[in-house]
């Protein structure tokens, strides 16, 4: 499966990534209109150890907790292996965030979930890929 990677060493701590995630997330074509003078709500975001910068986004976990402590089975895992949420069926427990190893779910303003499903609605390449400057963000074939 292929997955989003991070090489932390080469990680600049700049942010694109968010900025491109929400964005692309957003529904809309003009970034200007989508996101200024607005809370961001990114599936990814950027963490920060001293020196070190790094992006934090779902795992899709072999065997996710979140999936298992989902309440309302808003959670699910497709064909492919993508871990998935469906807005209509979450009640906002927030369980699967508390499960979550990696931290990697969030929220928006309202208390949705949000995490990543790797663009799959856009196809191809996730947007915090495409829009990391340095190549920090890869999405390559990993072996489980």
């Amino acid at each position: 499966m292929k997955r989003v990677m991070v090489h932390e060493e080469w990680c600049l701590g700049c942010h694109l990534c968010e900025y491109n995630c929400a964005f692309s997330n957003s529904g809309l074509s003009d970034m200007v209109k989508a996101l200024k003078g607005k809370p961001i709500t990114p599936r990814v975001h950027i963490e920060e150890s001293g020196k070190i910068h790094y992006a934090v986004s779902c795992r899709h976990c072999e065997e996710p907790l979140c999936i298992r402590g989902c309440i309302s089975g808003a959670l699910t895992k497709d064909e492919n292996g993508v871990v998935t949420i469906n807005h209509e069926k979450c009640v906002g427990c927030l369980s699967c965030m508390l499960l979550c190893p990696y931290g990697c779910l969030t929220t928006d303003e309202g208390g949705t979930v949000l995490k990543c499903e790797l663009c799959i609605r856009r196809g191809g390449v996730p947007a915090c890929v495409e829009g990391c400057p340095n190549r920090a963000i890869v999405f390559e074939e990993v072996q489980a």
